[in-house]
């Protein structure tokens, strides 16, 4: 990573077979440096691999026992998030369902196939989902039939199925325990309460007429903010769900659409952008986020970038390692320490 007072970065790179969207972290203890790649191809068969990464070697290790097909490209991959060794060491991804897969030392299993369309064996394209640590028995996913599906993942039943958005819903995320906020098509942020499950409420609706939202992550070390991005948007939007409909601020330095989100964890002081300029972003919100919206003067600047070789797909932030950041671009995993 660049900034004003640091130079010369540490970036660790992992080249698998073919191109790379999807990116999980895991949160075990015993595996705290492990890494989930989803890749990117077109054809119906497509490819998940678990990697482990040593930060003390800067060293990768890759198992082919550890890499099982899928069908399309997952849209997310989440690993069981918690460190407690206790817990099964399981996988979710989503793609034209959700699937449970368990772990093991020299294979990866099929669990369970969730289906949540009762009335058919087939099931509209799940865009994305979220599980949280603070309620690991239920997952929330999103869907392009505009509907919401909450899971107990321990029954593997649906919880709950709603009606949330008037046009395909594009990223889910938990706040805290029964809330969620979801951004869709429609170009609205709306907040669900699941102990009021028929109504939600609309935060943010994006300026920019007949323009979808794609997406979304709540803060959850610091669950007064929320962040958005645009479709075809240089914009990460940051909102104060005390104070809904103004943006917070508008975090616009980079020069093409944003792809991915990912807040810092267990501070939430902090949050990473990355986009088709082939940059990563990182952002201190918190510092300058005051008591509302009209407290915020000036463009806001980066902290810190990167500069990759292609367009980046995604980013995520160690749950456990906090100076390890992920990205996805072309065929290429790397770690950035900030």
């Amino acid at each position: 990573m660049e900034s004003s007072s640091q130079k010369g970065p540490v970036i660790c790179t992992y080249v698998p077979q073919w191109p790379i969207y999807s990116l999980a972290w895991s949160a075990r203890r015993d595996k705290k440096s492990r890494l989930a790649i989803g890749s990117f191809l077109e054809d119906y068969s497509n490819k998940v691999e678990i990697v482990q990464f040593n930060s003390d070697t800067s060293d990768f290790t890759s198992d082919s026992r550890l890499i099982f097909d899928h069908p399309y490209s997952p849209t997310n991959l989440m690993f069981f998030p918690s460190e407690d060794v206790a817990n099964p060491d399981t996988i979710i991804t989503s793609g034209d369902y959700m699937r449970i897969w368990q772990i093991h030392d020299d294979r990866i299993e099929l669990k369970s196939l969730l289906n949540g369309n009762k009335c058919s064996e087939f099931n509209s394209a799940i865009t994305s989902f979220d599980w949280a640590d603070f309620d690991v028995h239920r997952v929330a996913s999103s869907s392009v039939d505009s509907t919401i599906v909450v899971w107990d993942i321990e029954k593997e039943t649906v919880y709950a199925h709603l009606a949330a958005h008037d046009k395909e819903v594009n990223d889910i995320s938990w706040g805290w325990f029964n809330i969620f906020a979801s951004v869709s098509g429609d170009g609205s942020v709306r907040v669900c309460d699941l102990r009021k499950k028929e109504r939600s409420t609309i935060i943010y609706e994006n300026p920019m007429q007949d323009s979808s939202l794609l997406r979304l992550e709540w803060n959850k070390s610091d669950p007064r903010f929320i962040a958005t991005v645009g479709m075809n948007s240089n914009k990460v939007v940051i909102l104060d769900i005390r104070f809904p409909s103004t943006p917070l601020m508008e975090l616009s330095r980079h020069r093409a659409s944003v792809n991915s989100i990912s807040w810092a964890p267990c501070t939430g002081r902090k949050i990473c952008s990355v986009g088709d300029d082939s940059r990563a972003l990182i952002w201190d919100v918190v510092s300058r986020a005051g008591n509302g919206p009209e407290n915020i003067t000036g463009q806001a600047e980066p902290e810190m970038w990167y500069g990759s070789e292609g367009g980046i797909n995604n980013v995520r932030w160690s749950p456990v390692e906090m100076n390890w950041i992920a990205i996805a671009f072309l065929t290429q995993l790397q770690l950035l320490k900030v």
